[in-house]
């Protein structure tokens, strides 16, 4: 099981991104999918969850509005479009499957390694 996230960089502020992840050793259809973030010193802190179906989205209060998380079933994929990013945005982002698509780590069983964002001007 692997999931590679990918996508991240260095953008100015009011900038977007969008990342992906891309996940291999089972299908994705029947789990819900995740981003977390970790800035230097901080906890895990959860953004974005989309259930299997794609039916639902669940965001932090820190990104609503900004992010919007979506899946391909069929590409094993899942992004997450970051616009009117703000330097607290700055964090590795880390990808998770799980069989419920909550707010919680303890929510998902699968993780994948992270893409730096780095938002400054």
């Amino acid at each position: 099981v692997q999931l590679q996230a990918s996508g991240g960089g260095l953008v100015q502020p009011g900038g977007s991104l969008r990342l992906s992840c891309a996940v291999s050793g089972f299908t994705t259809e029947h789990y819900g999918l995740a981003w977390f973030r970790q800035a230097p010193g901080k906890g895990r802190e959860f953004i974005a969850a989309i259930s299997a179906s794609g039916m639902t989205q669940t965001y932090g209060n820190s990104v609503q509005g900004r992010f919007a998380i979506s899946r391909d079933n069929a590409k094993n994929t899942v992004y997450l479009q970051m616009n009117s990013l703000k330097s607290e945005d700055t964090a590795v982002y880390v990808c998770a499957a799980g069989r419920t698509a909550g707010v919680s780590r303890t929510d998902y069983d699968y993780w994948g390694q992270g893409t730096q964002v780095t938002v400054s001007s």
